[in-house]
């Protein structure tokens, strides 16, 4: 019997859900937050953007930081996440991975999947349902996964 995980996640937040067979409900397995995704940049920096004066002249600007630390930490979730699924498939947990996200966040998980774990993705939606209940994440998968 082929066991189907599906992650549902946007920059934040993710759930991971089991279907054990292919047509039933999916069970929860796990939810995980990461409230820094959610946070300002100006929460995430622990220092104000500097200053300095123009090159030919007296005008003086802050500098921007270089990094958008939101997407920094949407990047350092997506990682863990990847991690996490790449544990998974070596423990042979899920035959088979579904995953719904957030279109961007989408990008950023397809970036850090290693290939025995995108060997083993079925199926991709990039809609943001990590809100939905399984019922509804159910609703837009496939009839038989």
């Amino acid at each position: 019997m082929a066991i189907s995980w599906v992650l549902a996640a946007d920059s934040s937040r993710a759930k991971i859900l089991r279907a054990d067979n292919r047509v039933g409900p999916l069970v929860p397995i796990e939810e995980l937050e990461h409230p820094e995704s959610r946070m300002k940049d100006t929460e995430l920096y622990s220092d104000e953007p500097g200053r300095t004066f123009d090159s030919g002249g007296k005008g003086r600007h802050v500098m921007e930081n270089e990094v958008d630390a939101k997407k920094e930490e949407s990047i350092r979730f997506a990682r863990a996440l990847c991690d996490k699924l790449r544990q998974a498939a070596t423990e042979k947990s899920f035959d088979k991975l579904y995953i719904l996200a957030a279109p961007a966040f989408l990008g950023e998980l397809r970036e850090c999947l290693d290939d025995n774990v995108k060997s083993l993705v079925a199926g991709e939606v990039p809609k943001d349902v990590v809100k939905q209940t399984p019922e509804e994440i159910r609703d837009k998968l496939p009839d038989f996964l």
